[in-house]
């Protein structure tokens, strides 16, 4: 047997065909939708890259304890668990936050991997010409990270040259050179379409439009303010363009599973890690804003040739700490009672639930939950949003090191059940995220998809908080969550 897995990263299911969007140019998705089962109520559950990466390796909830990390010791990865039984893991991708101090250790859990550079800034090319034409930053970035971002796109003149392309070129590589043998396991990973939303004109040119506005292609995060419709009608254009990039990525590996007839022996699963805001309801991006379904509500499609499902969509509730339980179990491996997430055969079978509601949500944020008509966010109580604590053995976080000052007050905790008997360490975490302003939110999914107007419902408020508080509890999230959200006593 073997399993590919296609991955996005900032993916608008909002922009695709199969889930209902006329004007992106996706027919690689539908191709894939016709091809396989759709999954249309798919949550992330911790956010937002590295965090779902840890689900994606684990299949537990990273959000509850810490933030933006790398693997911990304790961590059994679905990669590494293949390889100690002689299935082979490679990984492609051009995901440069994986080689990040807060995601470093990630990639050395496949047996094989290849890395593209020049994503987002990425310091990869050094070039100080003064003359280098660079558009004005629109939102105060740090002025290198700005610059470097043109720099390297003056490397990629080409769709050829283009990450996303090589990286696809280095997984469909992998795909003809070991078709012909069994037990592998493939990662195809772009940062695509994750902002800046950089794509070559032949892209460009499936969404013509009149713009004379300012060079605009990296958005901020958060309240649409200054920017005028026309720049956020453009915005969305080069998304939509650099999504119809994403498909013809997608459609080369579908060609290439058609030549090689891999269907008969190999999963296909095609998956993001969250969605993005692209002005709906004011908001561009993620994280700064309540997790609504734009981001949280996430496309999954996936090839089971144990059962040849196909062009059927499935209702049941599921995430992403489910996808590496999916795969264990495809390849005959037991899944361990510490992981969270259930495998989805059943499902993909004959849309059996795995569970009657699930987690979602960031570290220091909405700890939100859903059964997949209602949605709960329940804020902080306090303005300060305290207490909060990462709890770690990993110092690490996003580009740099764990500041010093909050690790002189850590102290020990735990041990938790996942964690081996290992204490961790605990020190505290000031959070940027406003949740507070936004207080509690309680939407109806069947008379509100859209979610526009928040519920004021005690009744349903009341069961949906003893749904978190069990999932809470079942995840052994630390105390000083229930405190911070004021839970705490619930039983």
């Amino acid at each position: 047997m073997k399993a590919i897995m296609v991955m996005f990263d900032s993916l608008n299911r909002r922009m695709l065909s199969p889930y209902g969007c006329d004007w992106v140019k996706t027919p690689n998705f539908q191709r894939l939708s016709d091809r396989s089962v759709r999954f249309d109520n798919c949550y992330v559950g911790s956010m937002p890259c590295m965090p779902a990466r840890r689900e994606l390796h684990t299949g537990r909830y990273d959000f509850l304890h810490r933030d933006w990390g790398p693997l911990e010791p304790f961590d059994d990865c679905m990669p590494e668990i293949l390889d100690k039984s002689g299935i082979h893991s490679h990984f492609s991708t051009d995901h440069y936050h994986y080689f990040q101090d807060g995601g470093a250790n990630y990639h050395c859990r496949y047996k094989t991997w290849e890395f593209f550079r020049g994503r987002e800034g990425d310091p990869w090319k050094g070039n100080l010409d003064p003359a280098l034409e660079v558009p004005p930053d629109n939102h105060d970035r740090d002025s290198q990270w700005w610059r470097q971002e043109f720099v390297n796109r003056t490397y990629m003149p080409e769709v050829e040259s283009h990450y996303q392309t090589q990286t696809f070129d280095a997984g469909l590589e992998f795909m003809r050179t070991n078709a012909e043998f069994d037990n592998w396991f493939l990662h195809i990973e772009t940062f695509d379409p994750h902002e800046p939303f950089f794509s070559h004109q032949e892209f460009k040119d499936l969404f013509k439009h009149e713009y004379e506005g300012p060079h605009y292609d990296w958005p901020f995060y958060g309240k649409i303010t200054d920017e005028t419709p026309e720049q956020i009608e453009h915005l969305r254009y080069e998304y939509a363009a650099l999504v119809s990039m994403c498909d013809r990525s997608l459609g080369r590996v579908l060609d290439l599973m058609d030549e090689l007839n891999l269907w008969e022996d190999t999963m296909l699963i095609v998956n993001t890690d969250h969605g993005f805001f692209l002005g709906e309801k004011g908001y561009l991006a993620k994280v700064v804003m309540p997790f609504y379904n734009e981001v949280a509500q996430i496309p999954l499609f996936i090839w089971d040739p144990r059962f040849g499902k196909k062009g059927e969509t499935r209702e049941s509730l599921v995430q992403t700490v489910d996808l590496a339980p999916t795969l264990l179990d495809f390849f005959g491996q037991p899944v361990d009672p510490a992981i969270q997430g259930k495998p989805l055969r059943e499902t993909i079978a004959s849309d059996q639930p795995v569970r009657d509601a699930g987690l979602f949500g960031l570290f220091g944020g909405h700890v939100s939950v859903t059964d997949g008509r209602y949605v709960y966010m329940r804020a902080p109580v306090l303005p300060e949003n305290q207490p909060l604590s990462n709890h770690t053995l990993m110092l690490g976080r996003m580009n740099d090191r764990q500041e010093v000052p909050p690790l002189k007050e850590s102290e020990w905790a735990g041990p938790f059940s996942f964690t081996k008997d290992l204490r961790l360490m605990k020190f505290p975490r000031e959070s940027r995220i406003k949740a507070y302003d936004y207080g509690n939110l309680l939407f109806d999914l069947e008379t509100d998809p859209d979610q526009e107007n928040p519920l004021e419902d005690p009744e349903l408020e009341k069961k949906m908080i003893e749904k978190l508080v069990k999932l809470m509890k079942e995840a052994e999230a630390p105390e000083e969550q229930y405190v911070r959200l004021g839970l705490a006593g619930l039983p």
